[in-house]
């Protein structure tokens, strides 16, 4: 049976929001990723790589929002520091100035990372009868998918 915020279990919630603050977590760290390798990067490809990483990091920013928000409409706390983001993601952050072709691996695994993390979370909500949360994830998961598949031809 489909449910909607108002109609879920308090436990379906909290499962699902947990799920979504992981996923908010590894989006907020990736955007933070993708922000300073805008910066810093450097190397025949800078142009190109330049301007996939802003394109990176201003879709996270909106997508972060939009699963924030999710969060907020099932009622539950949304994690807002960076230290609990930190702590929470499995995407790190990285330290120094990578290559540009580190830059790319880093960021392809870290789209995989997210991707795989908003899919689980689909499903979880999914086994609630959450579809609108499921949606939302599906269309996150693509948007990760897809990165990944861009920066994985750079490294072709």
């Amino acid at each position: 049976m489909t449910q909607t915020a108002q109609t879920l279990s308090t436990d379906a919630t909290t499962q699902i929001a947990e799920a979504l603050n992981q996923c908010v977590a590894e989006t907020a760290v990736t955007t933070m990723l993708a922000q300073n390798f805008h910066w810093n990067v450097t190397g025949m490809a800078f142009g190109p790589l330049h301007d996939l990483f802003q394109k990176i990091y201003e879709d996270h920013f909106v997508g972060q929002d939009d699963l924030a928000e999710r969060i907020k409409a099932l009622d539950a706390h949304a994690e807002g520091t960076l230290a609990g983001m930190l702590k929470r993601s499995k995407v790190a952050e990285v330290d120094g100035v990578p290559a540009a072709e580190e830059m790319i691996r880093l960021m392809k695994q870290a789209q995989e990372t997210l991707a795989e993390t908003i899919a689980g979370a689909g499903e979880l909500a999914a086994d609630h009868g959450d579809t609108l949360t499921e949606d939302l994830c599906i269309a996150r998961g693509q948007v990760h998918e897809k990165f990944a598949w861009m920066l994985r031809s750079h490294l072709a």
